[in-house]
């Protein structure tokens, strides 16, 4: 089924969410990954922006509940063990694979430019992690780090990209995966800047970076040791001495609001054929007085102190709160905090249904700066935390009025028939109250 057109736009919200995810390519894509191998009463449209619209914004709590809300949508009755096994590896890779499509969706609509002072370069890429704490039966394959009881756990690492106002790629891995191990450095950071935590901090992964023509800010760890080598902005006065001493024994003496400078480090190549080459490279370094912390920030990078000035790299840094608010919203938002099965098909599958709800979030969000954009509106006021409490609280009125743009649609008949199914106790022996007085 294609998605109707209306020339006044009154549908431009569900036209969007069919532009992102077409009814054919959900369903064509539910074949492809096995998740409808042959007519089943489960439409995989429904089911997709259901779990999407639904589960996503944590309206409902329990898979039973996601059930009701199905049936309610989807103009069906389902049977219990109908409903669960579509919780499958079948779904997980169709989850996934929508999750793959949306972010390529909306990295090719990009909805944000870069300032003029970072006009050559492509992107500004913020990569990071979240962990996801799961049930304890679950400790065997995703063992927690670090407790003193059995606990589990998921590490979601993401890249966000800072053009593109959305995620660029997401992956899941065990929580004891260093974070440097999910870092790929390849081809895809040229021309494009990333902002490293310290979780990331090799010098290896920053000289891989500047090999495939990319470029980074990270913190500098503080068990680094680099020997300043030149000086990029000499200050008036009396200044000390800087060159061929350590960055930590200069610090310690420093009276200057910045320091800029080449520092050098040793970086370990990966090991070939038994051996291990060892190389010294450059980097600049800057470290940027904070009066609230009363200490120095301290920074390396490969930007050129005529591209950014030492101010300008830490303010750029610090734009890697984006990531953690995107945390927030994934957890306080969209139920990515609320996984408390022990089955490990449904925690995979709810994990990408949280990003997808994301993904459609931010289009409709787009949308909304759009329209605000045009009445002249400020833009910077509309944030992604305030607006995901927004969608949050209107996400069901979404579902209702893109089934229903859908045709997916339910007489007073099909009501009586679902509300027969969902009324029924399927645990035949549990104990009723009262049951011996009446029933």
């Amino acid at each position: 089924m294609g998605c109707k057109k209306n020339k006044r736009s009154i549908h431009e919200f569900e036209e969007a969410m069919c532009s992102l995810f077409p009814p054919d390519w959900l369903r064509d894509t539910a074949k492809e990954t096995g998740l409808l191998k042959r007519k089943r009463k489960i439409d995989p449209v429904a089911l997709f922006w259901v779990l999407v619209l639904s589960f996503g914004v944590g309206m409902q709590r329990t898979l039973a509940s996601l059930k009701r809300s199905y049936e309610r949508e989807g103009d069906t009755a389902l049977s219990d063990s109908s409903w669960y096994e579509r919780f499958s590896p079948d779904l997980v890779r169709y989850l996934k694979t929508c999750v793959i499509h949306g972010i390529e969706y909306l990295a090719k609509n990009e909805h944000r430019n870069l300032s003029d002072r970072l006009k050559d370069f492509q992107d500004v890429l913020i990569q990071d992690s979240t962990i996801i704490r799961l049930h304890e039966k679950l400790a065997e394959k995703w063992p927690a780090v670090r407790t003193r009881k059995v606990a589990a756990g998921v590490k979601v690492n993401v890249v966000v990209s800072a053009v593109a106002n959305s995620m660029k790629s997401v992956s899941l891995f065990g929580e004891r995966t260093y974070e440097s191990k999910t870092l790929r450095i390849g081809p895809w950071v040229k021309n494009r800047i990333l902002l490293l935590d310290l979780g990331y901090y090799k010098h290896h992964v920053f000289t891989r970076i500047i090999e495939n023509g990319g470029f980074f800010v990270s913190r500098l760890k503080k068990t680094a040791e680099p020997i300043i080598v030149a000086v990029n902005v000499h200050c008036r006065g009396n200044s000390i001495d800087v060159v061929g001493k350590r960055v930590s024994e200069v610090l310690s003496r420093l009276k200057r609001q910045r320091l800029d400078v080449i520092v050098e480090v040793p970086v370990k190549r990966r090991k070939y054929n038994g051996k291990q080459r060892k190389d010294i490279v450059q980097f600049r370094l800057v470290a940027v007085y904070n009066e609230e912390a009363r200490d120095y920030h301290t920074y390396l990078t490969n930007i050129s102190c005529d591209v950014l000035d030492a101010e300008e790299i830490a303010s750029l840094y610090g734009a890697r709160w984006e990531v953690e608010l995107i945390f927030k919203e994934l957890k306080s938002r969209y139920a990515l905090d609320m996984i408390k099965t022990t089955n490990t098909m449904i925690v995979e599958a709810l994990i990408w249904v949280a990003i997808l709800t994301l993904l459609v979030s931010r289009l409709i969000y787009n949308l909304v700066r759009k329209r605000a954009k045009e009445k002249g509106k400020e833009l910077i006021r509309f944030t992604h935390l305030r607006w995901s409490v927004i969608f949050s609280e209107t996400a069901e009125k979404h579902l209702t009025a893109l089934l229903h743009y859908l045709n997916i649609k339910m007489d007073l008949m099909d009501f009586y028939t679902i509300y027969d199914n969902q009324a029924f106790d399927p645990h035949v022996n549990r104990q009723r109250f009262r049951e011996e007085w009446w029933s």
